[in-house]
């Protein structure tokens, strides 16, 4: 063999190794992973859901990444509250587990244990924006919103960086550093730096990126005042006509209860009506300063009259917010497309609950009811995950750390209760032995002006069973029956019947009969009460123990 042979031998071998090597290394390359989270965004507000304002083309940005990944159409949350709702998500624990029942429980930093699960495997995490968790973020990097309880202002926000000294948020107070501009605008431009110019770059990182919007009161970015303006917007049948959706529990005996629970569309509620805060100039001031809602809503309509007027601009001040946050995501998509990141990168896109957007005349969360209950979910990530997917396949909030985690290359830790999906999201089908089923619980009996029984409950892919019990709140023998007075404490929390609901979701997916007295489904209810029995032990939120006065009306109550 000549010199000139062995040359060009040596030079070959060199390249296939190197070439190897290559391959090896992309191989260990852990992929990036942005958490994309909006407050309130409902999969009624989605072109690829399917809905009434499907036709609206609200997500043009979102839908396609999503019909680039896989679409989850049974994911749920477990509390439907924001607070609650992301101690969940950040736990992988139902609320009575990790402590946070209401809007004023708090995550401390050692329980946070998705962040820090993923700072083991060697992840680099970021929070930005809304946090709404009182405790200090356990991430490398946050910078979020701390302005009126740490809801954050939709214009010229404050928010807390990691430089700063955390101080909890206080509604009293502002906090942090004051940034020009809508608070949409804002969370996308701090991502997007942190990303460019913050980030170590030798590591993969995670970014969870939470936005405010389309929280209330739904105030938009100026450019999108004339967005949908002269658009009707499609409006529910249940808005009007709410049949035999509900109970004694949710409207009283006889109807005695339906003007104080349920913040309401039409002026049936006349505690807190969505046409009661579109009187408010102040709640859209700076999205729209020649607003003037006498010219749209007068309160000498007629009922009818008032409720579609109402409804209109209800839901056009939410789609604009939910314009804004699709235009926001294009930007990163670009952004990340333009650092060759986009490819490498999990994207993750949900809401922290679903939002009522007036069906059965109710705005707003908190209900067990399919539009509160049910969180947009879906994820991309063309590597492991093919384009075109579409599970119904039950998931619930605190199956997303376990999965994260395992998308991350590790391991769930045992105190999480949740489940990983991470095999659902690469094949789009169920692994043997996945559940078939979610729990709901809902602890804030009638807090707020929104006034909504306490209520838990199952959910199957077919039924959903829904016991309130509200009745247990005047209990004053009982000293556990002393709740948080700050987040419960108001006029509003009354005593309220105990009732049972049951929906068959194959014949009546909108949920306007109440058939839990239909003898038909008398085995099914029956076998349904057997399974919320056995998931509510093996979550731990039996009540007998912790909370005895609340165990008594379910005993009471159970064989109704």
């Amino acid at each position: 063999m000549n010199f000139k042979t062995i040359t060009s031998f040596t030079l070959a071998l060199i390249a296939s190794t190197s070439l190897v090597a290559q391959k090896s290394n992309k191989k260990a390359q852990k992929p990036n992973i942005i958490y994309i989270m909006s407050d309130d965004h409902t999969s009624q507000a989605f072109g690829i859901y399917g809905s009434r304002l499907a036709k609206l083309n609200p997500t043009p940005t979102l839908d396609k990444i999503a019909k680039e990944g896989i679409i989850f159409d049974n994911c749920f949350v477990n509390n439907s509250i924001c607070t609650p709702s992301r101690a969940s998500i950040l736990s992988g624990q139902y609320s009575q587990a990790n402590g946070v029942l209401d809007l004023e429980g708090e995550l401390p930093m050692e329980r946070q244990y998705l962040p820090i699960e993923l700072k083991k495997l060697g992840y680099q995490t970021a929070l930005i924006g809304k946090w709404h968790l009182e405790a200090q973020p356990n991430f490398d990097y946050y910078n979020v919103l701390t302005q009126h309880g740490g809801q954050g202002s939709y214009f010229d926000p404050y928010l807390t960086e990691t430089e700063m000294p955390y101080a909890k948020p206080d509604a009293a107070k502002q906090l942090g550093k004051q940034y020009q501009g809508h608070s949409t605008d804002v969370i996308t431009d701090i991502s997007i730096n942190w990303l460019k110019n913050k980030r170590d770059k030798n590591k993969p990182f995670v970014l969870f990126h939470h936005y405010k919007a389309p929280h209330d009161n739904f105030e938009y970015a100026p450019r999108y005042k004339d967005y949908l303006e002269n658009v009707e917007i499609p409006e529910p049948a249940s808005l009007y006509d709410n049949k035999n959706n509900g109970s004694i529990g949710t409207r009283g005996v006889n109807d005695a209860l339906i003007h104080d629970i349920g913040s309401s569309v039409s002026k049936r509620n006349t505690i807190r009506s969505q046409g009661m805060m579109l009187w408010d100039k102040n709640s859209v001031k700076n999205s729209d300063p020649n607003f003037d809602p006498a010219k749209k809503i007068r309160d000498d309509m007629s009922g009818r009259d008032y409720t579609h007027a109402t409804y209109q601009e209800y839901l056009k001040r939410y789609l604009r917010c939910v314009k804004g946050v699709d235009d926001n995501v294009a930007r990163l998509v670009a952004f990340l497309k333009k650092e060759g990141l986009y490819d490498n990168t999990i994207i993750i896109y949900t809401g922290d609950q679903g939002f009522m957007l007036g069906e059965h005349d109710y705005i707003d969360k908190r209900w067990m009811y399919e539009e509160s209950m049910r969180m947009p979910f879906f994820v991309r990530f063309p590597e492991k995950i093919k384009a075109g997917l579409r599970t119904d396949a039950i998931i619930n909030n605190t199956d997303f750390a376990p999965t994260i985690i395992e998308l991350a290359g590790g391991k769930a830790p045992k105190q999480m209760q949740g489940h990983s999906f991470k095999k659902v999201l690469e094949t789009g089908k169920e692994p043997k032995g996945w559940q078939q089923s979610t729990y709901y619980r809902y602890w804030m009996h009638m807090a707020h002006a929104h006034a909504n029984p306490a209520h838990f409950g199952i959910r199957t892919k077919k039924y959903k069973l829904i016991f309130f019990y509200g009745k247990y709140w005047v209990d004053t023998q009982d000293p556990n029956a002393d709740w948080n007075k700050k987040s419960w404490g108001n006029r509003f929390t009354f005593d309220t019947p105990a009732a049972w609901e049951f929906y068959d979701l194959s014949k009546d997916p909108q949920e306007m009969n109440n058939a839990y007295r239909d003898p038909a489904y008398k085995n099914i209810i029956a076998d349904l009460k057997k399974q919320l029995v056995t998931k509510r032990k093996e979550l731990n939120e039996e009540d007998g123990a912790k909370f005895p006065h609340i165990q008594k009306v379910i005993d009471a109550h159970w064989n109704d």
